[in-house]
């Protein structure tokens, strides 16, 4: 499933990982949704389109779901940020962020690189405002 030209910005250590609660749905069953944002220098792919994705390990399967798409400015920088929809049967582990590209990136800079799950970001803001 690994492309030649994905390239890895960064791993998500279990603490992050496992903090997300599950969310039941009726048509993925369990999901875990996680907010990814990064900032990238990609110098050699000005005005390239590029894709964020996530990949992980659910028990002996390897998954991978899509977060964000974008074209790469003038200057080899972009900000791909979303929400990573994670279906899961069993556990999420080795949770990895990517970058695929349909030409190779050369070099990868990671300027900002930030993963929280999404349900913590919710019960936060909620005692903030209380």
């Amino acid at each position: 499933m690994s492309h030649v030209q994905d390239k890895l910005i960064g791993s998500v250590p279990s603490r992050i990982v496992d903090v997300a609660r599950l969310l039941v749905t009726p048509y993925e069953g369990r999901v875990a949704e996680y907010n990814i944002a990064t900032w990238l220098q990609l110098p050699g792919l000005a005005n390239l389109p590029v894709s964020l994705l996530v990949s992980y390990r659910d028990g002996d399967k390897r998954r991978e779901v899509s977060v964000d798409h974008g074209k790469v400015n003038a200057h080899g920088k972009i900000l791909l940020s979303g929400i990573a929809r994670m279906p899961v049967r069993l556990k999420i582990e080795d949770m990895q962020v990517r970058l695929r590209s349909a030409v190779p990136a050369q070099s990868l800079v990671v300027e900002e690189f930030f993963v929280q799950a999404v349900e913590l970001a919710n019960s936060e803001s909620l005692q903030a405002m209380a």
